[in-house]
């Protein structure tokens, strides 16, 4: 899909990173560290053009040994690919002349304008602005790529990640003609017959679904349609096999990008894709999320939309159309709840919950997707994107909710080391002091709130704002977890994913309840279990 932002130089006060002053984040990395040698005799010269000589000839011997494996992962790829990679291959090369066509009217209008190529115009089609180009021409493959990119400032360059913050407004609509095409094909019988009215403007489009606002014939029920994009399972599949084999060759080539499991990486961006595309598995998550409700006795506290299955597919998702305004739309929030504060508390509650009680997790409660609906309830909606929990990341991560309240940075460096997302020795101590210095940088974060609004039924207004607010919040994300990389920190995606919704949730705080402390809050029932458990643990020495 999939940690948030608050006030606070004092945390047993004030809420968990609560920002006085706008300002932007310039966090300090001090965990590169150089150390410099002085009098190196011939010998240990010579001894060391030997070792490197050694080196070299054991990572040739290594590469030989690699590359019957490799050929066979680039022909089974290849096979599971099947036709659709020529095509693709084909619209690449027409997208390639496309963008050529364009770099080369910049270059004779730049050359008849000034003496000499700027850097931009030099690298050509390899230059941040036309791969950005290029990737959009290449599709939602390549733009969700180009996310990607512009959220992992670690990874790459910065003016690509510059650049590639443009792809988070790429998503054009499909005519809806080929939407209604689709709705037939997978309906198995004509659309008047499953839906009495269907709006031909869609409410949403993303990269690889589009919403549309409907009615179901009979009961008279107002639904939304989430449709797969046309062809656009083909083309993830493929443009992702074509990536995977690329990966795999830059590691055979250059080893040392293994250290940045670039193969790894790839392999989760297609595991995670794919599975937004199965709006079957999507339902499922919708529907363990309800019975999580119900088991709980929350449904008077919370709702997740009621999902039509006579009427979905793998590629077509109709749900209960829910009704209210994004959890950062104050002033419609106050028509609508008496207290802002307590709507907070209890999203919070309940998506804290279901980290413990359901097998998955929503993981992308941006302001688009947490709501409050009409009649006072959170609502929770879209859940293409979910996570699973491992009792290990849950130990790790409680430990590390605890020491963010304390401001026990040791004992949040240990959290991380112990959840083996590392394989190197890290000076804890060192850890825990870059770490302080972040979540001191956080204090001074821009405490402007993007608010989202969503009056009546129109969600345009809510789509163009949320993709600011999310573009932010990678931001924020990344400026986070940038130190525990330079120490060699792997965050597992799960990891990563808590710790995005609860920056979402921190910047809930600080708008609805800039007082409230939500890690140390005892009406957060996460809080106070942790609490009783600790109260058990102590009675239990003395017993």
């Amino acid at each position: 899909m999939a940690v948030s932002a608050s006030r606070g130089a004092c945390y047993g006060r004030l809420p968990l990173f609560h920002p006085t002053k706008a300002q932007v984040i310039i966090l300090p990395v001090n965990s590169v560290r150089s150390k410099k040698f002085n009098g190196c005799s011939n010998r240990l010269s010579i001894f060391s053009r030997y070792s490197r000589a050694e080196d070299f000839s054991t990572r040739v011997q290594d590469s030989i040994g690699n590359l019957p494996k490799l050929v066979e992962d680039i022909l089974q790829t290849s096979i599971n690919t099947g036709p659709r990679g020529a095509l693709r291959l084909a619209q690449g090369i027409q997208a390639v002349i496309g963008v050529g066509g364009e770099w080369l009217t910049d270059v004779s209008k730049t050359v008849n304008t000034s003496s000499e190529l700027p850097t931009q115009m030099r690298l050509g089609l390899l230059s941040p602005l036309y791969l950005r180009k290029l990737f959009e021409r290449m599709g939602a493959t390549y733009i969700k790529l180009g996310q990607f990119i512009a959220s992992a400032p670690t990874l790459f360059p910065e003016e690509y990640v510059e650049e590639f913050k443009n792809c988070f407004d790429k998503a054009p609509p499909v005519p809806f003609n080929e939407i209604e095409s689709i709705l037939r094909e997978d309906l198995g019988r004509p659309i008047n017959s499953v839906y009495e009215y269907v709006d031909p403007v869609p409410l949403a489009s993303a990269s690889i679904a589009q919403v549309h606002g409907a009615r179901l014939r009979g009961s008279q029920k107002d639904v939304v349609i989430k449709v797969l994009k046309p062809g656009i399972e083909d083309i993830l599949v493929a443009d992702l096999n074509f990536v995977y084999i690329v990966a795999r060759i830059l590691e055979f080539l250059n080893p040392e990008l293994s250290r940045t499991s670039l193969v790894g990486i790839v392999k989760d961006i297609k595991e995670s894709m794919l599975e937004e595309v199965d709006f079957q598995k999507e339902a499922t998550n919708i529907e363990t999320f309800r019975r999580y409700l119900e088991d709980m006795g929350l449904t008077r506290q919370a709702k997740a939309p009621e999902v039509y299955r006579h009427c979905s597919t793998r590629r077509v998702l109709t749900m209960e159309r829910l009704y209210g305004v994004p959890l950062t739309d104050l002033d419609s929030l106050k028509s609508l709840v008496s207290s802002p504060e307590a709507s907070l508390i209890t999203a919070l509650n309940v998506w804290f919950g279901s980290l413990i009680s359901c097998d998955t997790f929503h993981a992308d409660v941006h302001a688009g997707n947490l709501w409050v609906l009409r009649d006072g309830r959170i609502g929770f909606l879209d859940f293409g994107i979910v996570g699973r929990i491992s009792p290990k990341t849950w130990a790790a991560m409680d430990i590390f909710l605890a020491s963010i309240a304390t401001e026990e940075y040791e004992a949040m460096a240990s959290a991380l080391i112990e959840m083996g997302a590392t394989d190197n020795n890290v000076d804890s101590k060192a850890f825990a002091r870059d770490l302080e210095k972040i979540f001191s940088s956080l204090q001074d974060l821009d405490t402007e709130i993007v608010v989202a609004t969503a009056r009546g039924t129109n969600s345009a207004s809510v789509s163009a704002n949320v993709v600011v607010d999310e573009r932010q919040m990678n931001a924020l994300f990344l400026d986070v977890v940038r130190v525990s990389e330079s120490y060699g920190l792997r965050f597992p995606r799960e990891f990563a994913l808590l710790l995005k919704q609860l920056l979402y949730f921190d910047r809930y705080t600080r708008l609805l309840a800039p007082e409230m402390n939500m890690l140390q809050d005892q009406r957060i029932a996460i809080v106070s279990n942790r609490r009783m458990n600790r109260t058990i643990g102590n009675q239990n020495l003395y017993m």
